[in-house]
C-alpha cells in the first residue's frame, strides 16, 4: 500500500463518484478505478459499492476512511514538522552558560529566542568556561556563553557583549569614599581573586595590570564563583576586579569603584566548527543581535552609564 492509494480512496469516498474524484485528482477515471481495486485486493475487503450513479462505502470502507484520514493528517503533520525543523523552528538546543551571563546577556537572549522559536526545547546547564569547552568538544552541549579566549581550535567564538570591569571594595574600607582612585592605590591591599580555573583571561589580565603598575597583588583568597568573591569582599577580606554586571549582586557591604585602566570583560558564544544546525544558526543570530540593543537601551535609561548592566538571574557563579 502506498500513500497515493490513501489519497485516491479518501477522495473517492468524499466525492462518492469516480468521475468527480478523478477530476479533483487531475487524472482520468480508469486509472483511478484500477488503483482502488488494487487497494481492495491488497486489503482483501471491499471498500466501495459501485453503481452507475453513485459510490457507497461498505462498513469496512467507513472504518478505513476514518483511519486513512488520520494517516494522511499525520503525514501532513510530519511534513510540516520537517519543514519547521529545517527552518530551525523545532528541535532541542543544549545551552551552557557561565553564571555571570545571567546578569546581562542570557536573560535577554533566551527571552527573544523563545519568542521567535517557541517550538525549540532549550536545555540550560551552568558550567565554567573550561567545562563548557570540554562539553562542546564531547557533544554534551550545542552552544555556550563563555568568557573568551578558548584554547581549542575546533570551536568558534563570537563576542556578543562587552562591559567594563570595576573594583569591588568593602563599604568600610578606608578607600571606599575616596575619589580619583588608581590601580596603584591598591598596592598592598589584599585581593580576592576569581580562580584562574574559572576564568583564566581575567585572572591573568589582573595580574598583568598590577605588575604594569609596579606591584604584584597580594592575593588573600581565591574563589571559584563570583557570588563567593563578592561575599568575601563584603566580609572585608579584600578588593576584587569584577565585571560591572556584578553590581547586580546587591550588597550593602560592598561598593563598586570605577578606576582608569580596568580591563573589559567579554562575553562570547561558542559552538563547534562546522555545526550548521538550523536551530543553532537561529540561536546564534539572536545572541549576536540582542545584547547590542539591550546595552543601547540601558545606556539611554541610565544616562550613558555603560557599567550598569541588568539581568534576571538570582545567582552568579563560575565566571
Amino acid at each position: 500500500m502506498e500513500l497515493r492509494h490513501l489519497v485516491y480512496f479518501v477522495t473517492v469516498a468524499e466525492e462518492r463518484h469516480f468521475g468527480r474524484a478523478a477530476q479533483r485528482l487531475q487524472m482520468t477515471q480508469p486509472p483511478l478505478s484500477q488503483q482502488i481495486r488494487q487497494l481492495e485486493e491488497e486489503l482483501g475487503v471491499t471498500l466501495l459499492l459501485r453503481s452507475a450513479r453513485r459510490v457507497e462505502l461498505t462498513p469496512a470502507g467507513e472504518v478505513f476512511l476514518t483511519e486513512a484520514r488520520k494517516a494522511l493528517e499525520q503525514v501532513e503533520r510530519a511534513e510540516d514538522a520537517a519543514k519547521r525543523a529545517g527552518r530551525g523552528e523545532l528541535g532541542r538546543l543544549r545551552v551552557g552558560f557561565v553564571g555571570s551571563a545571567t546578569y546581562d546577556v542570557l536573560p535577554a537572549v533566551l527571552r527573544e529566542f523563545r519568542a521567535q522559536r517557541p517550538g525549540v526545547d532549550v536545555v540550560l546547564q551552568e558550567l565554567s568556561t573550561p567545562q563548557q569547552e570540554e562539553a562542546l568538544l564531547a557533544g554534551g552541549i550545542d552552544v555556550g556563553f563563555v568568557r573568551p579566549p578558548l584554547t581549542s581550535g575546533q570551536l568558534e567564538v563570537a563576542v556578543v557583549h562587552t562591559s567594563p570591569c570595576v573594583i569591588a571594595m568593602p563599604a568600610r574600607h578606608p578607600l571606599a569614599a575616596a575619589d580619583g582612585l588608581t590601580l596603584t592605590d591598591l598596592a598592598g591591599v589584599p585581593f580576592v581573586m576569581l580562580a584562574r580555573t574559572t576564568w583564566a583571561g581575567l585572572y591573568d589580565t589582573v595580574l598583568g595590570l598590577c605588575r604594569a603598575n609596579g606591584f604584584s597583588p597580594r592575593i588573600q583568597q581565591e574563589a571559584r564563583e563570583f557570588q563567593t568573591v563578592i561575599g568575601l569582599v563584603a566580609g572585608g577580606l579584600g578588593v576584587a576586579v569584577v565585571p560591572a554586571s556584578a553590581r547586580n549582586l546587591h550588597s550593602r557591604d560592598v561598593v563598586y569603584k570605577e578606576i582608569p585602566g580596568m580591563p573589559t570583560a567579554e562575553m562570547g558564544v561558542a559552538w563547534r566548527k562546522g555545526d550548521v544546525s538550523p536551530v543553532l544558526t537561529s540561536f546564534l543570530a539572536v545572541a549576536r543581535s540582542v545584547p547590542t540593543g539591550m546595552a543601547a537601551e540601558l545606556d539611554a535609561g541610565d544616562g550613558g552609564t555603560a557599567a550598569k548592566v541588568t539581568g534576571s538571574a538570582a545567582r552568579e557563579s563560575r565566571g
